[in-house]
């Protein structure tokens, strides 16, 4: 027997192949890796989206009274189209139109005054005062007749000094009378002087204007649109007490409807007038709209959107920006919300 060892199992290659498949595996998490760091960089260097909310809006009529009363009707109601010169509102004031009445009769009193003047004096005056005249006249006699001979009388101690002096004064009465007389029948024939014209035309338009003005009032009573527009709000019942400057409704004018952003001063940069961007309204199915930008004005001073002087910067005004759609939007409505993303400047 030989002492030779038995020949053992022949070396294997196993552990060098697990060396070459691990050498493809590092380098695909290595590659993994770095897909994953040029995504996140180049998520890091694109631009982020600025997106600003805004608002439709419309011109707005409010509609105040002018005359206070209760309301009588108010035939609209709120979502309403109204024409111009329909009634919105009738306001009930019989103290008014009693007034308006009273100044129609004052009128017919001073025209009825101003027309007697115009015509002058009646003649039935006249030939009153003509004999008014005539009797003055007759009793001037008499008395001038009466002196004669009371004075003669006295002269021959026939009559004493007492009868003279009445005598006298009596004759004095006469002649008075007799200017008197005079006096009234040449202002009956002259007629009313140019002043008496004057003070009865200035009655008689005094009364006229307090008649328009009462009308006017009462014009004021029935309220109509001005204008095509829709009813937006509604701020009276029928029934309920208003006075002068109470709001009754407010309208808006559908044809004339914008966007309107509030932007910080140091957004608004990004935007000039008559650049045309395009918003999403949601209210719309979430439809793109360009419009034009037409209006970037400051609101009030102390409508500000942020206040940066606790870093040691300058408090930022708020400014307001309207674009109007560039198309007619039948469906837009104020108060819709409008997105709009500067950071791609709307485009």
């Amino acid at each position: 027997m030989s002492d030779k060892p038995a020949p053992g199992p022949a070396p294997t290659d196993k552990p060098a192949g697990r060396a070459h498949s691990a050498v493809p595996a590092t380098i695909l998490v290595t590659l993994i890796i770095a897909g994953i760091v040029a995504l996140s960089l180049w998520y890091v260097v694109q631009p982020q989206p600025l997106l600003v909310q805004g608002e439709a809006d419309a011109r707005r009529i409010d509609i105040a009274a002018r005359i206070d009363g209760r309301v009588a009707q108010r035939p609209v109601d709120r979502g309403q189209n109204v024409t111009p010169g329909q009634v919105l509102v009738g306001i009930d004031n019989p103290e008014l139109l009693t007034q308006l009445k009273e100044a129609q009769a004052a009128q017919t009193v001073a025209a009825a005054d101003l027309a007697r003047i115009n015509v002058g004096t009646r003649v039935e005056v006249i030939d009153s005062r003509r004999a008014a005249l005539a009797s003055a006249q007759a009793n001037l006699t008499l008395q001038q007749q009466t002196y004669d001979r009371t004075r003669q009388l006295t002269e021959k101690d026939f009559a004493s000094v007492q009868k003279l002096d009445e005598a006298t004064a009596s004759l004095d009465i006469a002649h008075r009378s007799l200017e008197q007389a005079k006096a009234s029948l040449d202002e009956a024939v002259t007629g009313y002087t140019a002043e008496e014209h004057q003070v009865a035309q200035a009655s008689l338009a005094k009364a006229t204007a307090a008649i328009a003005t009462l009308q006017a009032q009462v014009g004021e009573l029935t309220v109509t649109a001005p204008s095509s527009a829709q009813v937006y709000q509604v701020g009276t019942e029928v029934g309920e007490y208003v006075s002068p400057g109470v709001p009754l409704l407010s309208l808006v004018d559908l044809s004339d409807v914008w966007l309107r952003f509030d932007l910080r001063e140091d957004l608004v940069k990004r935007l000039k007038i008559g650049d045309k961007v395009v918003v999403r309204i949601p209210a719309l199915g979430d439809r793109q709209v360009t419009v034009e930008v037409r209006t970037i004005a400051t609101k009030g001073e102390y409508a500000g959107w942020r206040a940066t002087r606790a870093t040691g910067d300058f408090d930022l005004r708020t400014f307001e920006v309207r674009a109007y759609p560039v198309d007619k939007l039948p469906d837009l409505r104020p108060g819709m919300s409008a997105y709009v993303d500067l950071a791609e400047g709307g485009r």
